[in-house]
């Protein structure tokens, strides 16, 4: 049987996930960030998903997504209800989950060129 690597073209996508940070092609983070297709946004200023607003949404959807995925950490936590709607009023799906899941989900939607915007919350240093 042949193996061959098949790298992901076209988009940034993220490689491994581990309990302190996330590595992105060759590059690892860690603290919380946006991520599309196209632009990683460093230095995201959220440490906890109990600590999302309304007031965060607008970040969010400034980068035009058609649906944003929001990895909490190594648990899914649920935002506010305030904060999740925001999205809804406009027509944007919102999913959470952990974020081992929110990559793997980020980058099959990246690979098929859907408009996604993945927020990870990574903890603090």
């Amino acid at each position: 049987m042949d193996l061959s690597l098949d790298r992901p073209e076209g988009y940034l996508f993220v490689r491994r996930v581990d309990a302190h940070g996330i590595t992105l092609a060759d590059r690892v983070l860690d603290s919380s960030f946006l991520l599309t297709a196209a632009q990683v946004i460093e230095h995201w200023p959220v440490a906890a998903a109990t600590s999302l607003d309304a007031s965060h949404v607008e970040a969010l959807l400034a980068l035009q997504p058609e649906v944003v995925i929001l990895g909490t950490g190594p648990r899914q936590v649920f935002p506010a209800a305030a904060f999740m709607a925001g999205f809804l009023r406009q027509g944007v799906g919102i999913e959470v989950m952990d974020n081992a899941a929110a990559a793997r989900t980020y980058n099959l939607l990246a690979g098929e060129g859907r408009r996604v915007v993945a927020g990870f919350i990574l903890p603090s240093a």
